[in-house]
């Protein structure tokens, strides 16, 4: 299978020997990839999210013995369903994915909305988004969870499995590549503002991109306490599960063998994977 994130670094589905999704898969025997969209600079700035799947993920797939099962985490998942609207794939698999934008609040909308207003000029020259501009969006998201998250750090035990956790994720949360600037525009005016997806108006490689239209069997995994990606704006898929996790949570967190690297290997086994 390929697993395809985007945004940050794919790392946080292989964080660490002990809380690593992707060690996970191989361990119960499916040949896994990790894929690593590299770090884009400003001669990638007309990249979109159409060309991250035209021209860097499908050619990936073209010499491959078999067709392979895509399981895409949060933007990863929304690129991994129009990957699979373009070639032929077992089985496509779409973890904290969002797709119809207007299942997020308003309020939320409205916050990207002014983000990306007051950081595109600057964005454009640069021809990227730095990741510290995509944190301040996640930050101004849920900022309780923030301040929450950190006082439950100091609390933590120094050295310990937990604290080393928090650190770690940390660190992947804010040391990710840029997202090249066509890509953020992409994002925040035609999915965040426009709902080009939710509303069936995206099109990749000339083919309008419709989740219910997919070929192959799908699965959709979904937060009911995401504020990143809340439930609502999750794609429809064939099969649609839920778990009370986190955005981040449900795949490094101390829950996260249990409620979703288990079912999902047995999910993949069953399909093929």
């Amino acid at each position: 299978m390929f697993i395809p994130s985007l945004i940050n670094p794919p790392q946080v589905l292989d964080l660490s020997e002990s809380r690593s999704m992707l060690r996970h898969m191989g361990a119960a025997g499916h040949d896994a990839y990790l894929v690593d969209w590299g770090a884009p600079t400003h001669r990638d700035a007309a990249m979109g999210l159409d060309l991250h799947i035209t021209e860097r993920l499908l050619p990936l797939l073209v010499d491959l013995p078999r067709p392979p099962i895509l399981v895409g985490y949060c933007l990863g998942g929304t690129l991994a369903i129009a990957a699979a609207m373009l070639r032929e794939v077992t089985a496509v698999v779409a973890i904290a994915s969002p797709w119809a934008f207007d299942g997020f609040a308003h309020a939320d909308r409205q916050e990207i909305s002014l983000l990306w207003r007051d950081a595109k000029a600057i964005c454009e020259r640069l021809g990227y988004v730095p990741m510290e501009v995509l944190q301040s969006g996640f930050w101004a998201m849920d900022p309780q969870r923030t301040i929450h998250k950190y006082a439950a750090f100091a609390d933590m035990e120094e050295g310990s499995d937990a604290a080393r956790a928090f650190l770690a994720v940390e660190d992947w949360a804010n040391e990710g590549a840029p997202l090249t600037y066509a890509a953020a525009s992409d994002l925040f005016d035609a999915l965040y503002a426009g709902n080009a997806t939710g509303e069936g108006r995206w099109s990749v490689g000339g083919k309008v991109i419709n989740p219910k239209a997919l070929p192959c069997p799908s699965l959709s995994i979904r937060s009911t306490t995401d504020r990143i990606v809340p439930a609502a704006a999750a794609p429809d898929l064939a099969e649609q599960r839920s778990l009370a996790l986190g955005h981040v949570g449900m795949v490094v967190g101390s829950r996260a063998p249990q409620l979703l690297w288990h079912p999902l290997s047995d999910w993949l086994s069953s399909h093929g994977g």
